[in-house]
């Protein structure tokens, strides 16, 4: 049996269809307890190493972007 093609798919093969499913939401227990676990584990690793320059700059663009804002409201 000759297989026909139309536009370029093959009319003996069956249509495949893909459903997507929203991932899973977090309750906010949930979210708490790996917020708790992930301090935990890189408390000791983020207190042992100091920021570097470029947080610096960063921490001090925000700092100006929040008083630039209160002074225009």
């Amino acid at each position: 049996m000759a297989s026909t093609t139309t536009q370029g798919h093959d009319t003996n093969q069956p249509e495949l269809t893909v459903q997507v499913e929203s991932p899973p939401t977090m309750t906010g227990h949930t979210r708490a307890h790996l917020g708790v676990a992930l301090r935990t584990i890189y408390a000791d690793l983020c207190e042992a190493q100091p920021i570097t320059d470029t947080q610096v700059d960063l921490l001090l663009r925000l700092r100006h972007k929040e008083r630039d804002r209160r002074r225009a409201a």
